[in-house]
């Protein structure tokens, strides 16, 4: 399958790697000349312009960090580049609104949007076990099947465009407000004179377990995990509440656990 690919960062690299190890023809942006030589060592055929990367492609991958990069650089003139009958698949969570207005002008063009937000690390993507919510057209998924699963299992049809974006913020919000109700966990311990790292350890074994608790018992503090994961907590809980509000919704009572994920003690 020819898939042109854009955005080989920190999640996109492997990405590119399991594509290409999956016999997938990949063609990678790289602007400039070291970041064309990374995507040539993942195997793909590295290209200096996005409308090079998505000519002749039969999927075209998005996976940059931020919305508002998704709506530089899936303009008109790259939608004029891909080919029609082509899929557009959108890895960056961000707004519904984003996924559904390059939809609608996708369309014209004869071109299906997927909204695929991804659950999970660079770790999962290189194990290929990253979760994609997946918004779109049951056909045009199925068409982009054998490339998504490449990386990610499962790939789970969440409804049309945009719902895998509002999945995914669902998701973000839990995870968040989860962090920061092992953090009051944390807090209340303290006061209750029991040693952090013990309170960690014992609970992953008990009926408050979960992927916060145990990010959080390995990283050996809730203020450690924390400041490892701030760049991407702090952005998402950013999107999260934007979208929200951008959509006429309310976090109710997840907004202070939310909160206490982002205060540092």
């Amino acid at each position: 399958m020819r898939i042109g690919f854009i955005g080989a960062g920190r999640m996109g690299a492997p990405m590119v790697q399991r594509l290409t190890g999956a016999g997938h023809d990949v063609r990678a942006l790289g602007r400039i000349d070291e970041k064309r030589a990374v995507v040539g060592a993942l195997g793909a055929t590295p290209v200096a312009t996005a409308a090079d990367a998505v000519r002749e492609a039969d999927i075209v991958i998005v996976c940059v960090f931020t919305d508002e990069q998704v709506r530089g650089i899936c303009t008109d003139d790259l939608l004029d580049a891909m080919a029609p009958g082509a899929v557009l698949v959108l890895h960056t969570t961000g707004s519904p609104r984003t996924a559904e207005d390059i939809a609608a002008r996708a369309a014209h063009r004869r071109i299906a949007v997927i909204d695929a937000p991804v659950s999970g690390g660079p770790h999962d993507v290189a194990a290929g076990s990253v979760t994609v919510f997946a918004g779109g057209d049951a056909d045009a998924l199925e068409r982009a099947g054998a490339a998504l699963r490449a990386y990610a299992e499962p790939v789970l049809h969440v409804g049309p465009v945009g719902a895998g974006q509002r999945v995914k913020l669902i998701n973000n919000t839990l995870f968040a407000a989860q962090i920061g109700i092992v953090a009051e966990g944390v807090r209340l311990a303290r006061e209750l004179g029991v040693e952090e790292s013990t309170m960690l350890t014992a609970l992953t074994h008990g009926s408050a377990a979960g992927r916060a608790l145990s990010g959080v018992a390995a990283t050996g503090s809730a203020e450690k995990f924390k400041a490892r994961v701030g760049e991407f907590l702090g952005k998402d809980v950013a999107v999260v509440r934007k979208t929200v509000a951008e959509l006429g919704a309310d976090l109710g009572i997840l907004d202070n656990a939310v909160d206490a994920a982002l205060r540092r003690s």
